[in-house]
């Protein structure tokens, strides 16, 4: 994974049976394009995963998987995130398949999980949103979030973090939760609320670990677990629970709690949520 924007300034070094692939949501994304474009000219096979049918994008890239998640108004992109998870999984799993390095039976298991989710998600809206919003109404006001994951938890975080900033205009950090001593610990006080990512996975207890630590602090804990993981509960102040699925498609229903985290933060601010200051839809300039 790279930055699109720093990716054509390292003199990336491509080769013919190389495959670039390229993330833009609307398709016009002027430094993902300039990377595509730079890409394909030294010889590499670029694969463009986008939202909107004969953008720029299309053209540039030598085949392309769209996400079809409709048009989508909010400029703080929600539906088309969890398009573009869905989409990269899919493909990775083609892949397995294709090199044989992942059982069939378990490549099947996956793809079954995956067909599942859409009603999932459904479901982790309507299970959190009340929660979520009593939550947004008691920390509105803070100044700052801290959120922290493992493994495959530290990416929902980001995201998280991300749709705090942008929507809500309060400064949010994410970080792995192993490497909060090394500095981002000393940011902690009774007045900082952290987002703990603590779904079902290999490093679970060790998340738990972390979250006993900055509890110790002071901090108010607010959880996303796994259906049924009393473990987490415990350790929380309070739990968003997300419909259980395999722990490696976990992030696409853990997501959801985060983004309407940071919509209704954003809601009880008074701010537009749909078109946030001094964001465009789409980056058309470096």
């Amino acid at each position: 994974m790279d930055i699109a924007s720093e990716y054509r300034y390292r003199e990336p070094v491509h080769r013919p049976n190389d495959l670039v692939i390229g993330i833009t949501q609307s398709g016009e994304t002027a430094d993902t394009l300039a990377a595509m474009r730079l890409a394909r000219e030294s010889g590499s096979k670029v694969l463009a995963i986008t939202n909107v049918m004969g953008s720029q994008a299309t053209r540039d890239a030598d085949a392309v998987l769209f996400t079809r998640s409709g048009i989508e108004v909010s400029v703080a992109a929600t539906k088309t995130f969890v398009s573009q998870v869905a989409a990269m999984y899919l493909l990775g799993l083609r892949l397995a398949e294709l090199r044989g390095t992942c059982p069939p039976a378990r490549i099947a298991e996956l793809v079954a999980e995956l067909k599942s989710l859409p009603s999932k998600l459904q479901e982790a809206i309507v299970n959190s949103e009340e929660q979520v919003r009593a939550i947004a109404a008691a920390q509105k006001d803070q100044r700052f979030f801290m959120y922290i994951g493992r493994h495959i938890g530290l990416a929902v975080c980001l995201e998280g973090a991300l749709k705090l900033k942008e929507i809500a205009y309060i400064p949010a950090d994410a970080y792995a939760a192993g490497e909060m001593k090394h500095g981002p610990i000393a940011l902690l006080d009774e007045s900082t609320p952290v987002v703990a990512v603590a779904t079902d996975s290999p490093v679970v207890e060790k998340m738990l670990s972390n979250m006993e630590e900055v509890r110790a602090r002071g901090a108010d804990v607010i959880a996303v677990a796994t259906e049924g993981s009393d473990q987490v509960s415990e350790v929380a102040d309070q739990t968003l629970f997300v419909p259980r699925t395999d722990w490696i498609l976990q992030p696409i229903v853990a997501i959801v709690p985060l983004q309407l985290l940071a919509y209704y933060v954003a809601r009880e601010k008074g701010l537009n949520v749909d078109q946030p200051r001094n964001l465009a839809k789409t980056v058309t300039v470096e």
